[in-house]
């Protein structure tokens, strides 16, 4: 199937800092793609991958799981960390809890964390009930959307497969074993409102990670897909400001870049 116009991967070749993007569960790269491009502006190195069975139709996440999703995170982490000296990993909802488990299994090959309304688990009864009932039903109406911006739309299915739910469910557990091996750096934003993950995820994140540096922000004025809510600006400075406190210079190549197209300009109006 064609990718949907809009939902493409996005990669851009920068310095020796690199950051990769997890996109959320049934969405795709778009939700993200303003953050990319914020951070490519700035001399980073980025990679955004469109993970397998997203940004087409959803009837084609019933053939993938998590297995899929992470495999593809885990092929761009390992070929940004051949390309970059120091490499984050940052994600929105179940992209968040991607990002939490590449730093679990890659250690030190990980600088830092970045997530936004990161997922832990499926909340509900319905949720109890996945094991048999994705053998019974299809599909349920979708997540995406959740924007409080007035003429926002996010690109991902309008419904959601539940034998990919299903394995979502069981990615949230297994990870959820796993937070205590993240050791690095973490800063997390959630949302005030959130329609689709509550603030018990990000408290069960933060309650059960190894990490001794952590910060949390609360945006006050965006629903669950905030990267393209009224507090994206947000997100894109402090995850600069959280990038460039660890990795000390990012930012500058864009800068000096500034300045030199700055100065030819002066010398050729003079």
């Amino acid at each position: 199937m064609p990718v949907l116009p809009g939902a493409e991967p996005f990669r851009h070749e920068g310095g020796e800092v690199g950051v990769l993007l997890c996109h959320g569960f049934t969405g795709s790269p778009q939700s993200l793609r303003p953050w990319a491009e914020h951070l490519a502006a700035r001399g980073l190195t980025v990679s955004l991958p469109l993970l397998p069975g997203h940004g087409t139709r959803w009837e084609d996440m019933q053939l993938t799981g998590w297995q899929d999703w992470y495999a593809e995170v885990d092929r761009e982490l390992r070929v940004l960390s051949e390309r970059c000296a120091r490499v984050f990993v940052a994600g929105l909802s179940m992209g968040g809890t991607l990002a939490l488990r590449l730093a679990a299994k890659h250690g030190d090959a990980v600088s830092g964390v970045v997530v936004v309304n990161p997922a832990n688990r499926m909340h509900g009864l319905a949720a109890h009930a996945l094991p048999v009932v994705h053998h019974l039903v299809r599909s349920t109406p979708g997540i995406a959307s959740d924007i409080a911006k007035e003429g926002r739309v996010e690109l991902g299915y309008e419904r959601v497969p539940l034998r990919a739910a299903h394995s979502l469910r069981t990615f949230f557990r297994l990870v959820d074993g796993e937070l205590p091996q993240v050791t690095q750096p973490l800063l997390v934003l959630r949302s005030a409102v959130d329609h689709v993950v509550p603030a018990a995820d990000s408290a069960r994140v933060l309650s059960r990670v190894s990490s001794t540096d952590v910060q949390e922000i609360v945006l006050e004025q965006s629903y669950h897909v905030a990267t393209l809510d009224h507090d994206a600006d947000r997100i894109f400075a402090e995850s600069l400001a959280f990038i460039g406190r660890l990795a000390p210079g990012v930012g500058e190549e864009a800068a000096e870049a500034g300045r030199s197209s700055q100065q030819e300009g002066t010398a050729a109006g003079g």
